[in-house]
């Protein structure tokens, strides 16, 4: 099959380039290259998607075509130049496009949408992005047609090449072992997905047709579980204090990511519903998750042979340390 994938140098893009590749097809990455680099054996086209002929480089028809757009104007660009010359179109969506994240174990099926907006900017917060990928969305089927669109609405991608720094936090810090500051409590619910599965999800999606949407994440865990996934692939055994929202909240700590953090963590009851989603219609679909400890042994392997590690998420040494001596001493 000929593989289109309109980005392919960041993370998700290069994991669905590299499985299309191994595959054994051919794979064309268009970007403006100025986000990382192709992976090796696919060729790159320069584009320019906020140009209105930015995608006049792309030439010949293609067998599937995938793309991680967050700008609606991207999408409705893609469908103009390339409906009527594509056969499979994946567009990653997200799971912030969807209005009610507080009720838990919703479905794709039951679960309603934000309303889309065409002209929002995706980088004005997490509404605003939700609202841009609903539109994007709305295009994509406009454009492509529902029989042929794969909708995947992707929650927490995790794994080699994060660009975020979330999960990569705890895989650091369950590899430092010790005393462990746990946000919430042991039977709260995290929803992940490895960035491998799900590119080799896509794969199977492209060349089987599926169609329709569908959410991109695995099953949901229990933190208990999630940590004790994270200590086995560190190979490390910590100990966890857990500690409650309300504590950590009163002394700035931000849920989610950025610096003095504790990523995978959203106030309850509000984002009940973010990471405990019923996924039972992917698994049907065709969507295989690995063991969370083979996904941190990776992750931590990344780390080992990388010259320069940012952290840009989650807490500093002194800062855990200084939140569990308040919480013992409250």
């Amino acid at each position: 099959m000929s593989i289109l994938v309109l980005g392919g140098t960041v993370f998700l893009g290069r994991a669905v380039a590299r499985q299309f590749l191994a595959a054994g097809h051919d794979v064309v990455c268009a970007a403006r290259g100025e986000s990382g680099d192709p992976v090796e054996g696919a060729r790159f086209v320069r584009v320019d998607r906020d140009a209105p002929d930015g995608l006049a480089a792309l030439e010949g028809t293609f067998d599937a075509v995938v793309d991680v757009a967050r700008h609606p104007r991207h999408v409705r660009l893609a469908a103009a130049a390339l409906a009527g010359r594509a056969g499979h179109y994946t567009f990653v969506s997200s799971g912030s496009a969807y209005a009610d994240v507080a009720t838990p174990h919703q479905s794709v099926v039951t679960a309603p949408l934000l309303p889309p907006d065409y002209e929002a900017d995706p980088g004005a917060g997490p509404e605003s992005y939700g609202r841009a990928k609903a539109a994007c969305e709305r295009l994509a089927v406009e454009g492509f047609g529902a029989g042929r669109t794969f909708l995947l609405r992707a929650g927490m991608i995790v794994g080699p090449e994060d660009p975020t720094g979330r999960f990569d936090y705890w895989v650091r810090r369950a590899a430092r072992g010790g005393e462990v500051l746990a946000p919430g409590g042991p039977d709260e619910a995290v929803q992940l997905v490895d960035v491998r599965d799900l590119a080799e999800w896509i794969v199977t999606a492209a060349t089987g047709g599926l169609a329709g949407p569908f959410d991109g994440i695995g099953a949901p865990m229990t933190r208990a579980r999630f940590h004790a996934g994270l200590s086995g692939g560190a190979g490390v055994v910590s100990s966890l204090t857990w500690v409650d929202q309300e504590f950590l909240t009163a002394r700035g700590v931000a849920p989610w990511s950025g610096p003095r953090s504790l990523p995978f963590w959203l106030p309850l009851p509000q984002y009940a519903g973010f990471m405990s989603r019923d996924v039972t219609p992917s698994l049907d679909a065709g969507l295989r998750t690995r063991p969370l400890a083979e996904t941190a042994r990776d992750t931590l392997a990344a780390f080992r042979d990388a010259t320069h590690i940012d952290a840009k998420a989650g807490l500093g040494i002194d800062e855990e340390a200084e939140l569990l001596r308040e919480w013992r001493e409250r």
